[in-house]
């Protein structure tokens, strides 16, 4: 599941995010995302080889694999690593999966929060 989340202060933190083996946006990452107001319907899967040029304040690594498969990233400043549960791996009727990828997407939220600030005096996340 991507990391979307949209930052509200200047100058405006930029967010990329990539996996190792891109399969496409997730419709009910997508349906999840949009009950909170972010629209990710046009976004498109990436792999991280697209951003091995660039640089970042911040590499996070959110599954094992990709932290196994970069444990550096060329143009990382910090590297983190938190493991959430993989929703797309996730079997069970839609309404189930849908629990399972809110609850993700909610604790994905809170750490972002807790690890960079969000609506307290850095107020950069909404």
């Amino acid at each position: 599941m991507p990391l979307p989340l949209q930052y509200s202060s200047t100058p405006t933190p930029r967010l990329s995010y990539a996996g190792t083996e891109p399969r496409g946006v997730n419709p009910y990452a997508v349906k999840v995302t949009g009950e909170i107001g972010i629209d990710i319907s046009l976004h498109r899967s990436k792999s991280s080889d697209e951003f091995l040029d660039m640089k970042f304040d911040y590499v996070v690594t959110v599954c094992d694999q990709a932290k196994q498969v970069y444990p550096f990233f060329p143009g990382g400043k910090e590297f983190m690593h938190k493991v959430f549960q993989d929703p797309v791996a996730f079997e069970g009727i839609e309404d189930e999966k849908m629990v399972v990828f809110r609850r993700v997407r909610d604790e994905i939220r809170e750490w972002i929060v807790e690890s960079f600030g969000g609506e307290g005096e850095r107020g950069r996340l909404k």
